[in-house]
């Protein structure tokens, strides 16, 4: 952890610009939704209902538009057992069990700042997803030194891959459309009414779609997967990066945002928009101990 708390310290002493604060408040904002309602779980709960308490908390605060709405998964859901086509992504009336592993995703949009974000848990005891997760540590500095290093998206997501096959992991986000690891997310404009269809935002969908375009003319692509498209230097923007490890039917996984700029300097050059998250904080009292 000292590289992230030499990182975390010159962040602090520079402060972030207006619109970076404004990033790391709704990407706060969705990790208090996600630790509140992870605490108010309990067996019986299914994931329709877990999904609903996620979009009811954060709207009662203000968020009128999404990247996505809210998810939630249960059990071998976390691991995405079989899933095969997207509507199998979407909660379904799978029951919370004691014991049992979820994971809440979710990606409000606040004040026009996205943000998306995972967190991993479980109703009780879960020794599986407790491995899992502390496993998950070295991805989040890989990923960083690699993307300082401007090695190409497509280079990254296979060597976070490989770690995954020496841990004797399985790569679930795999399973995601693409096969994406990370997606580029923007400011969205705010209006008071905010359509979504097939459960995105659709202002959310039309400017990851523009950034599509753009990035196809000048050789990039706002999303970070193994093939060909992403076999380009990170781009400079803003990334929700989520590495999800699986294991047995057991899933694990973290998603926040990751800086990219074209600072020369290589700790301005990419860092994690904020080291005061949920699994940050486990992995420090993890050292501590």
């Amino acid at each position: 952890m000292a590289g992230e708390t030499k990182q975390r310290t010159a962040h602090d002493r520079a402060g972030l610009s207006a619109e970076l604060r404004g990033f790391r408040e709704v990407q706060r904002l969705a990790y208090e939704c996600a630790e509140t309602v992870a605490a108010q779980l309990r067996p019986g709960v299914t994931e329709r209902e877990a999904a609903r308490m996620q979009r009811d908390w954060l709207r009662e605060r203000g968020v009128r538009d999404w990247f996505h709405l809210p998810f939630a998964w249960f059990g071998d859901r976390t691991a995405f057992a079989n899933f095969k086509i997207p509507v199998q992504f979407f909660p379904t009336g799978r029951k919370l069990e004691p014991g049992m592993p979820f994971i809440l995703d979710m990606a409000p949009v606040y004040r026009g700042y996205a943000a998306d974000v995972g967190y991993s848990g479980s109703l009780g005891l879960h020794p599986v997803q407790d491995r899992l997760m502390s496993d998950l540590r070295p991805h989040r500095e890989l990923i960083l030194e690699q993307v300082r290093e401007r090695r190409s998206l497509r280079e990254i997501y296979e060597n976070v891959e490989r770690l995954m096959t020496r841990q004797g992991y399985a790569n679930r986000h795999r399973a995601y459309p693409f096969g994406v690891i990370a997606h580029k997310i923007d400011r969205v404009a705010e209006r008071r009414w905010s359509p979504t269809a097939f459960g995105f935002g659709t202002r959310s969908l039309r400017g990851l779609v523009s950034d599509a375009l753009h990035g196809h003319r000048e050789g990039w692509s706002p999303l970070w997967s193994p093939y060909h498209f992403s076999d380009h230097p990170p781009q400079p923007g803003l990334w929700a990066v989520e590495p999800h490890l699986g294991f047995r039917g057991t899933g694990a996984k973290f998603e926040e945002i990751l800086v990219v700029t074209d600072s020369r300097d290589p700790e301005e050059s990419a860092f994690w928009l904020d080291d005061d998250l949920p699994h940050v904080r486990r992995w420090a009292e993890e050292n501590a101990a």
